[in-house]
């Protein structure tokens, strides 16, 4: 490694741990969205790099951004499957329908007949 790696290693070591975000750039827990966030796609993706880098646990993350493990996890296929853009809103809904099954979907009970009579005529 040239000089430029040995000094950026020496600099994360001293900074303490950094793994690379999602758009390439160093990522440490300082730069980790505030807990109160407005989840835009940017800030999904540098949580998910944070875990899967080691620089906070699943267990860490979920509760300091008061995320369900079902919705972090589903941050994570997003991303697996179809990168970045696979966490807008728009695509995560489509996603969670088009995995849902028919027999998963719940059975609503069949509407009872109805007779179809003819109603009499009012007399005049």
């Amino acid at each position: 490694m040239g000089k430029l790696g040995e000094t950026r290693f020496k600099i994360d070591s001293i900074a303490g741990k950094a793994v690379t975000g999602p758009d390439g750039s160093p990522l440490s827990v300082a730069d980790l969205p505030p807990a109160n966030t407005r989840w835009v796609i940017r800030r999904k993706a540098e949580v998910v790099a944070a875990v899967r880098g080691g620089l906070i646990s699943m267990e860490d993350a979920c509760k300091r951004y008061l995320l369900t493990v079902d919705e972090f996890l589903s941050w994570q296929r997003a991303i697996d499957k179809q990168g970045l853009s696979g966490l807008r809103v728009k695509e995560m809904l489509n996603n969670r329908r088009s995995m849902m099954q028919e027999s998963e979907l719940p059975q609503l009970p069949a509407p009872p007949p109805t007779e179809h009579r003819a109603r009499p005529r009012a007399r005049k």
